[in-house]
């Protein structure tokens, strides 16, 4: 009896994995497919961030390598996932009778070509955004830091759900 407890997951653990698609973390990424390069996210938005094109680099390069199986490489991946931040915009969000702003929002803008060179098909070609809000009695400057990183993980979320995950 104890051999059949040990014996039925470590051949269910078998089958899932020998398929080669699917994983735990929920990726569907083709047993022949080895690498990723994610290369530098480029900043072109018009309000400056200095530090939000680093973060979100290193942010992408850190979800795929603890979430998939694939080697980061620096140039010819299998994969290719290019993103460039095209838009970091503040506007108000709630306004109080007297017209003052009581809540702004911070929305992050990244435009994303994801290539899979085995598998065209899986391509995509789209634009993310993901905002937070914060109280108009705090500066930006006092929360920004906080903001963005919320921001980041949103955006790596939603990247890598519909690159490798394909949600």
């Amino acid at each position: 009896m104890k051999v059949l407890r040990t014996l039925i997951p470590a051949l269910a653990a078998l089958i899932v994995s020998s398929c080669g698609i699917y994983s735990f973390s929920g990726t569907s990424i083709q047993a022949d497919v080895n690498t990723i390069t994610i290369p530098y996210v480029e900043y072109r938005a018009l309000r400056v961030n200095p530090s939000l094109s680093n973060d979100l680099t290193e942010a992408l390069q850190e979800k795929f390598r603890k979430l998939t199986r694939l080697e980061q490489v620096d140039v010819d991946g299998d994969l290719e996932l290019v993103c460039e931040i095209t838009g970091y915009d503040v506007k108000a969000t709630a306004v109080t009778a007297g017209e003052f702003a009581a809540q702004n929002r911070l929305t992050v803008t990244v435009k994303v070509q994801f290539t899979n060179k085995k598998y065209p098909e899986d391509d995509v070609d789209k634009s993310f955004s993901a905002y937070e809000d914060y109280d108009s009695n705090n500066s930006l400057d006092a929360v920004e830091a906080s903001l963005c990183e919320t921001i980041v993980e949103k955006l790596c979320e939603d990247i890598f759900n519909a690159t490798v995950a394909q949600w």
